[in-house]
């Protein structure tokens, strides 16, 4: 007789609120959404408590945000909400010094402060804060290019305000304003292990790490995101890199990405930097 096919391994991952609980267990989801579904139905919350999840740590790390991976070993910390703020601000230049992500299932939030800017004179503003609302204009629901385009296109001189929602903390975090400083580790996941691959469309899909070229490829590629657009994305970065290495040529990639990511609007000379990034790494011999 036929030897019945091996059953998939159960996929089980353990979970906690940052600010503090019971341990518990998660399994069965396939994307973002569905992850934070599984994860509010363990502490008995909404779903849409939940502002984004970072992985081994329970603080505010930006380093350690969940994106498109998670390691099977991975420990899994919720950040929900907290205290709503308000905040008056005056565009006295073009940009504001934020970088913006999002959560994947409609929560924009702060990423970076750089150093020096408009916002990191505001000391109400913190890494982490979720932007609820520009000016009484309710942005929940759009992603971290729309709120990024929509921040640069306010105009400069005219006050505006922003409806923040802090992440919930425990004691020995209050107070705590994130360091904004970036490390090359960021978005990295252990390499040598398996991780589980989340997708915006399709099933999550069970592969090895990434390589130590392809974690640097997508890193410069997050850099440049940021660079040009405001914003940061591990999953879209690596999402780009593959679509990079199977295009020849900028033409090709530039194509291939309207095909695909066309709301973006992606700039030529982004695309040609991604391009070279991806198929011309500095350090080539060529």
């Amino acid at each position: 007789a036929p030897r019945a096919p091996r059953a998939r391994p159960r996929l089980v991952f353990h979970t906690q609120l940052a600010h503090g609980s019971p341990t518990g267990r998660i399994e069965g989801f396939t994307n973002v959404k569905e992850l934070y579904a599984k994860i509010a139905e363990v502490f008995d919350i909404s779903p849409t408590e939940i502002l984004f999840c970072t992985l081994n740590t329970h603080k505010v790390d930006m380093q350690k945000l969940l994106g498109g991976q998670i390691g099977l070993e991975d420990f899994i910390f919720a950040h929900v909400r907290g205290e709503t703020k308000e905040v008056e601000v005056t565009k006295t230049e073009d940009a504001l010094g934020l970088t913006i992500t999002d959560n994947g299932a409609g929560y924009a939030f702060i990423k970076r402060i750089k150093e020096g800017s408009i916002i990191n004179r505001l000391q109400t503003v913190c890494v982490g804060d979720s932007i609820e609302a520009i000016n009484d204009h309710t942005i929940v629901g759009c992603r971290h290019y729309e709120v990024a385009r929509m921040l640069r296109e306010l105009p400069r001189a005219q006050p505006f305000t922003l409806r923040l929602v802090q992440p919930k903390k425990a004691f020995d975090m209050i107070g705590q304003r994130t360091r904004t400083s970036k490390s090359p580790s960021e978005g990295r996941v252990a390499s040598g292990k398996e991780t589980l691959r989340l997708r915006t469309q399709g099933p999550a899909v069970l592969e090895e790490g990434p390589s130590p070229s392809e974690e640097e490829a997508a890193r410069q590629v997050d850099d440049l995101l940021e660079s040009y657009m405001g914003i940061r994305d591990s999953e879209l970065a690596s999402t780009m890199v593959e679509a990079a290495k199977g295009s020849p040529s900028v033409a090709q990639l530039a194509q291939g990405l309207d095909s695909v990511l066309g709301e973006f609007a992606f700039p030529q000379e982004f695309v040609a930097e991604v391009w070279a990034a991806v198929c011309h790494p500095k350090g080539d011999k060529e």
